[in-house]
């Protein structure tokens, strides 16, 4: 794990971590305003909004790039 990916801002991070994370910053209903997905505009929840962000890369990217951009990341992961 030693340095196989240095400029990865989110190696180590879980994609359910940055969910939850995003969800208790924005709220869902800002989450949706945020990047325009119905995972999180009808009925939303982390487990159907994982479902959904592991097969729609260009989704998962955009859920990504929102919490590099919300959650500038200093030195070692946060979640550590």
């Amino acid at each position: 794990m030693n340095g196989k990916q240095p400029n990865n801002p989110l190696h180590g991070v879980t994609l359910e971590s940055v969910v939850v994370r995003l969800v208790d910053h924005y709220g869902w209903e800002n989450l949706g305003l945020h990047i325009n997905i119905n995972c999180f505009k009808n009925d939303p929840s982390v487990k159907s909004s994982l479902k959904f962000l592991r097969r729609t890369p260009w989704a998962r990217a955009q859920v990504e790039n929102l919490y590099v951009a919300t959650f500038p990341l200093r030195g070692k992961s946060e979640n550590a």
